[in-house]
């Protein structure tokens, strides 16, 4: 795939695999994210007190993003990306809900019994990206 093709990909799919890493130890987690041109946003929820998921988050030095869509064994595309994963402070958070409400996907329903403690607001600041299609796909 050339650039515009996996912007478009990113810009329409909104949802992928988060991987993390901590030593050797891989972590990887199914995420909504918004894509704004440049970069991919996300929120990291926090149910309860500790967070695996945020502690790795913090170890992670290289993320990578996986976003696919399958149709038929023929009509495919997936888009990687690689880079690092930073937690936004709020004074650069302002259009990060905006660049979400675009195109981010949402599951409509919570655990009720683990209420959601936190929202941590991330940014994968892309260092590589790659893309694939099948040969349906146009």
């Amino acid at each position: 795939m050339d650039d515009e093709a996996i912007k478009q990909v990113l810009r329409e799919r909104g949802h992928g695999v988060l991987s993390l890493a901590r030593d050797s130890e891989a972590y990887a987690i199914p995420v909504s994210f918004g894509y704004d041109g440049e970069r991919a946003l996300m929120y990291l929820l926090q149910f309860g007190e500790d967070s695996e998921k945020l502690a790795v988050a913090s170890d992670t030095e290289q993320a990578c993003l996986v976003t696919y869509n399958v149709e038929t064994r023929f009509e495919w595309e997936s888009v990687i990306l690689r880079g690092s994963l930073r937690e936004l402070p709020t004074e650069e958070s302002e259009d990060v809900e905006a660049v979400m409400d675009e195109n981010a996907w949402f599951p409509s329903i919570f655990p009720p019994d683990a209420p959601i403690t936190g929202v941590h607001i991330y940014e994968l600041v892309i260092e590589s990206a790659s893309g694939r299609q099948g040969e349906g796909v146009v």
